[in-house]
C-alpha cells in the first residue's frame, strides 16, 4: 500500500469502528469486514490496524475471533493523531539533493525541506481540528463549507 493511503484507510477503519460501537474485545470487528467497507483487501487493513495499535488508538485481536476495537471515543480521536499514526505527512514530496557546486542547487534543497514541513505542520493544525466522530456527521461544524479534495473519489 502506498503511503498515500495509510491515511485516509486509517480514518475510515476508525470510523466504521466507531460506527459499530466497537470499544472492547468481546465487540472486535474482523479484518474482512473493514476490509469490504474500504474497499480493499484484508492485509492492507491488518497492515493499517497494526500502526493504529501501535499509536495507542486501537487493540486488536488475532486469529479467526479476532478483529479490531477502539480504546477511545471517536470524539477524543483528532485526525493528526492518525495521521501520526501511520507515519504520514502531507505528502507533497521529497526534496532532491541538489547539484554540487551550484548555488542554486546547494541551497534549495534545504528551502523545500523547510516549506514541506510548513506544510506539514498546517495540515497537522488542520487536521488536530477534526474528529473520528466529525467523519461519521452529516455536516460537522469543523468540515463546514468544505468540498471533497479533487483527486478524492466521491460517494453518490
Amino acid at each position: 500500500m502506498s503511503d498515500s493511503q495509510k491515511f485516509p484507510v486509517a480514518a475510515h477503519a476508525l470510523a466504521y469502528l466507531a460506527h459499530k460501537g466497537a470499544y472492547e474485545a468481546k465487540d472486535a470487528v474482523a479484518s474482512a469486514i473493514l476490509a469490504s467497507s474500504v474497499p480493499t483487501n484484508p492485509v492492507v487493513i491488518r497492515r493499517v490496524t497494526a500502526l493504529l495499535a501501535k499509536g495507542g488508538l486501537i487493540a486488536t485481536r488475532p486469529g479467526a475471533s479476532g478483529g479490531s476495537w477502539l480504546l477511545r471515543r471517536p470524539e477524543t480521536i483528532p485526525l493528526d493523531e492518525v495521521l501520526r499514526a501511520v507515519n504520514g505527512c502531507a505528502h507533497l514530496g521529497s526534496t532532491p539533493l541538489g547539484a554540487q557546486g551550484c548555488p542554486v542547487g546547494q541551497h534549495i534543497p534545504r528551502q523545500v525541506a523547510k516549506a514541506l514541513t510548513a506544510a506539514d505542520n498546517a495540515a497537522a493544525l488542520a487536521l488536530s481540528k477534526i474528529t473520528i466522530a466529525d467523519l461519521l456527521e452529516e455536516d460537522p461544524a469543523s468540515l463546514k463549507g468544505l468540498m471533497p479534495h479533487a483527486s478524492c473519489p466521491q460517494a453518490a
